[in-house]
């Protein structure tokens, strides 16, 4: 189950100073995820994607925050708690602090980055708990291009580009950070097409999501995320292929502030 989890912030500008047109603060949007429980697709987590400003010495950032959590009946079979944060600059997307703070199953890991975009270097925070319950630190210095970004900015700047322009085939290559290792996603612009939800029957762009040398999404052409083909351009849904099996994820609220 755990790559619910890291999916969840794939699914909902191509360069790190490109003008942020649609992403501000005080969004919410609420999801229910399933995934496939002995062969049923089954409703087992929420997940929240929220935006709001934060104060940074003398800056205002924009805080994009993810949230997953399982509903009660299953937090005995595998309990998730889970938080992943960007705090990006509002105008750009640029990130300049990325958190990830997962619980899943009792198992406990956290990771942070630290941006320098001028020397393009990432310093990482690694923080895991042994079977004893100690805590063990790693830190790293990561090379990074400058347009390299964490899973939950990428997301948000893929929400900000303009594809009405794209045509079906079309690709783009966003360079990312996952685990300390720098790889790419690939974003496969398919076609429009109408989507039912909680929200609404919606107009949407149809994209399909790969990442290089990676196990969190299995397959290159079974990972596809809808967004509503409007200003707004908002996740409203996403199917995904795992290692561990099939997932889906349905819009269930959007609001602002």
């Amino acid at each position: 189950m755990k790559p619910i989890a890291l999916v969840v912030i794939i699914l909902i500008s191509l360069n790190s100073f490109s003008q942020n047109k649609t992403i501000r603060a005080g969004e919410k949007l609420v999801y229910n995820a399933s995934y496939n429980v002995f062969g049923l697709l089954t409703d087992i987590a929420q997940v929240k994607m929220e935006t709001s400003e934060v104060k940074a010495n003398k800056s205002i950032l924009l805080r994009l925050k993810c949230t997953v959590t399982t509903y009660e009946k299953w937090d005995d079979f595998f309990r998730i708690r889970d938080l992943y944060e960007s705090y990006v600059n509002p105008k750009t997307l640029t990130p300049y602090l990325y958190k990830r703070d997962v619980n899943e199953g009792g198992v406990y890991k956290f990771m942070q980055y630290k941006y320098n975009h001028k020397s393009k270097l990432v310093k990482s925070l690694k923080r895991t708990k042994n079977k004893k319950g100690e805590t063990l630190d790693e830190n790293k210095s990561v090379r990074v291009s400058s347009a390299t970004k964490d899973l939950v900015s990428t997301l948000y700047s893929i929400r900000n580009m303009d594809l009405d322009i794209f045509s079906p085939g079309d690709e783009e290559n966003l360079p990312i950070i996952y685990d300390n290792i720098e790889t790419t996603l690939t974003v496969k612009y398919h076609k429009k097409e109408t989507v039912s939800t909680e929200i609404g029957n919606t107009e949407c762009h149809k994209l399909a999501l790969s990442i290089k040398g990676s196990d969190i999404l299995k397959d290159n052409n079974d990972n596809f995320l809808w967004l509503t083909a409007d200003a707004k351009k908002i996740p409203v849904y996403a199917k995904i292929k795992t290692s561990l099996g099939n997932g889906e994820f349905k819009i269930v609220s959007a609001t602002e502030q």
